[in-house]
Order: C-alpha cells, then structure tokens, then sequence
C-alpha cells in the first residue's frame, strides 16, 4: 500500500480499535508523523502491511494514554 493508504489504515484501525473519534485518531497520526514515527515506513515499502498497522495503531494508542 502506498504512505498515506497506510496512514489511513493506521488511523482507521485507532477509530475502530479504541473507540476513538475520527478526529482524536488524526490528531494521533499527524502528531507521530511530527514526531518522525513514519519516516521509515515512507522509505521502505515492506513496512506497509496490514499487520504493521495493527502494531503501529496500538503503539500510537497505548503512547497516548500515558500522558
């Protein structure tokens, strides 16, 4: 999948997963993107995958909540 289907998929599975509003799951994203949490996934396809946006989705989460 290419970066921002990825992105979409990382942000859809925070809104399905963690009952989350569309707009908190964004701001998840966009504030891991800030951080530099996706620039390797930019660079190599293979870190892609559904599965990896399973991992990255919790990650992002669980991140979150221990603030």
């Amino acid at each position: 999948m290419t970066y921002e289907e990825y992105l979409d998929e990382v942000t859809t599975l925070i809104t399905e997963k963690y009952n989350l509003s569309d707009a908190a799951a964004i701001k998840l994203v966009v504030k891991a993107q800030d951080a530099e949490f996706f620039v390797e996934h930019d660079e190599k396809e293979d870190m892609r995958t559904v599965d990896r946006a399973h991992q990255d989705a919790k990650a992002l989460y669980l991140a979150s909540q221990k603030k």
